[in-house]
């Protein structure tokens, strides 16, 4: 697919339906998720850190944009950005890092309310607004189709402040995003709250746990659903594991390794189709 192509088939997934937007970290695994049948990829902001070697929110935008370019480069499907707080404060500088980002290919791109530089607090809801407005701004700019997606934090940081975030939802919806997110949301009551808050505007769910199913979150409303650095981190928990036995005098860890006649042939149809 174009660029132009990825855009309007991510645009059109979110008008109906449900669909899972599983969270690659590398090439090889944006690869792999193609290779599955995924019609669309969402970065990490976790699962790029830990590649570099640093805790998530360490990263800087030269590395994030040349990450997002890579990544949308090496896929034939779209990608929507994990975009953190935007690498700015201010509005005006929110902007020209949108523009940048919308500059690497992608299909979508998300904005927290995380305070830049202070990751347990968040903008006031007035701030809050004036990024979003901000960052749609710099889309409609651009000329280009690109899934503005805003999300509130302040669920990972009060679990129970529900309402709030609800109502930080609704006034990103208002104030020009197309699809809404507040990582933290489990109950099924809450999901369904947030999908009846926002409509007709998609909903985010990030997946935190086995409880509900793909089918259940369906059920509820919610358009796409996302994993996060989940996929990462049963990478890193396989590597852990099998490196920490081999410490120990033992190479038992590496008997569940997939084969490398299968991850060759696997990527090895990425290589004959360019």
């Amino acid at each position: 697919m174009s660029v132009h192509e990825k855009r309007a088939h991510f645009r059109a997934l979110h008008e109906r339906g449900c669909f899972v937007l599983p969270n690659p970290w590398d090439v090889g695994s944006a690869r792999l998720l193609q290779h599955l049948g995924f019609s669309a990829l969402a970065s990490t902001s976790s699962g790029f850190a830990w590649t570099t070697g640093r805790p998530d929110y360490a990263v800087g935008l030269s590395d994030v944009l040349g990450h997002l370019t890579t990544l949308c480069a090496a896929v034939d499907i779209p990608v929507n950005a994990d975009f953190e707080s935007g690498f700015a404060s201010e509005p005006e500088r929110l902007a020209e890092n949108v523009r940048l980002a919308v500059a690497t290919g992608v299909a979508g791109l998300s904005v927290e309310d995380r305070v830049v530089g202070e990751v347990a607090r968040l903008y006031d809801a007035s701030a809050s607004v004036e990024r979003i407005r901000a960052a749609r701004g710099a889309i409609d700019r651009s000329g280009e189709d690109v899934v503005l997606v805003a999300r509130t934090e302040g669920l990972l940081i009060d679990p129970s402040a529900i309402g709030p975030a609800i109502d930080k939802l609704v006034a990103f919806a208002e104030a020009g995003a197309d699809c809404l997110y507040a990582p933290g949301v489990k109950a099924k009551a809450d999901i369904a709250a947030m999908v009846r808050a926002v409509a007709p505007k998609p909903l985010n769910v990030l997946v935190m746990g086995a409880d509900l199913s793909v089918g259940d979150l369906a059920e509820l409303g919610v358009r796409r659903i996302s994993v996060g650095g989940a996929l990462a981190r049963v990478a890193w928990s396989a590597m852990l594991s099998a490196a920490e036995q081999m410490k120990a005098g033992s190479f038992g860890g590496l008997a569940g390794g997939q084969s490398g006649g299968k991850l060759n042939d696997i990527f090895g149809g990425f290589v004959r189709s360019q």
